[in-house]
């Protein structure tokens, strides 16, 4: 099985994978990403080698499941009381965690080992997730709000494309100021 398709909870491949998520996260710690193999993982789990072919295909691929399941947020996201506290504080964070040698790992991961762009498009929808929750925040209290799309066009996308291709310069400045033009932007027919 492919990290396209999604275990069901539970049962012997809910272990399976989670012993070799795990293997595969303590040998990227103990050895590096480099001298990660198939064998070595499989050793690790506790698993056959071909159980691991059979399931991810190759080293890449599960590199890019693991990866996936890492961008994965811990929590949502933290309610400071107004529309731009709460965009700005996710934006910040998102910044930070994408950009640290760990998340910058995780995304070219996510993304080397995701051919049909399934992967991309579940860490999308995890930051699609948590901007929803803060739009629906400053819903309840009468804040006029963006969409969650526009959120993701004018604040993720130009933050994703930063992190990959042109890094330098990304601060929590950078961060601020792509929600300042965003919520600037409101009720000028930009949405």
């Amino acid at each position: 099985m492919s990290s396209k398709q999604r275990v069901r909870p539970g049962g012997r491949s809910a272990r399976v994978q989670a012993a070799v998520h795990t293997a595969v996260r303590e040998l990227m710690e103990e050895r590096g990403r480099e001298a990660l193999t198939v064998p070595l993982v499989a050793q690790r789990a506790g698993v056959t080698p071909s159980t691991i072919y059979r399931r991810w295909g190759n080293l890449q691929e599960l590199l890019s499941d693991v990866a996936v399941e890492r961008l994965r947020p811990d929590t949502g996201p933290e309610d400071h009381g107004d529309l731009r506290s709460d965009l700005t504080a996710w934006t910040e964070q998102f910044l930070d965690e994408m950009t640290s040698a760990s998340g910058r790992a995780y995304v070219r991961d996510a993304l080397l080992g995701d051919p049909d762009g399934s992967n991309a498009g579940q860490c999308s929808a995890y930051a699609a997730e948590q901007i929803d929750v803060i739009l629906a925040r400053a819903t309840d209290r009468e804040e006029n709000t963006p969409g969650v799309e526009t959120v993701m066009d004018r604040i993720v996308a130009p933050m994703m494309y930063r992190i990959l291709f042109r890094p330098a310069g990304l601060d929590a400045a950078y961060a601020r100021r792509l929600v300042t033009e965003l919520l600037g932007l409101r009720g000028k027919g930009d949405e």
